[in-house]
């Protein structure tokens, strides 16, 4: 997304009073210690395994390291991490 476009959309969430996340197309990630990882308005998984999770996003890929990782609450805009999670990266 160009530089322009992403500003006028800024402007436009502030006046409309709109969440940035909704108007860029942005991930929301929420973390319970260490033990679940919410991810919402993501584009779909790209690998699984007990030890890490790959999720597509707008912008990039979230990469998630763990142990006895399992995927609960599978929905098509969101995704819940749940095991004993150790890293996560935001790979552009």
């Amino acid at each position: 997304m160009g530089r322009n476009k992403k500003n006028n959309l800024l402007v436009l969430a502030n006046l409309l009073e709109l969440p940035d996340d909704i108007v860029l197309d942005l991930p929301r990630m929420t973390m319970l210690g260490n033990k679940q990882l919410l991810v919402e308005n993501h584009k779909g998984i790209i690998e699984y395994s007990t030890v890490l999770v790959r999720i597509k996003l707008s912008q990039g890929t979230l990469i998630i390291h763990g142990e006895q990782l399992s995927l609960g609450n599978l929905q098509q805009e969101q995704i819940l991490v749940e095991g004993i999670i150790k890293l996560v990266q935001y790979d552009l």
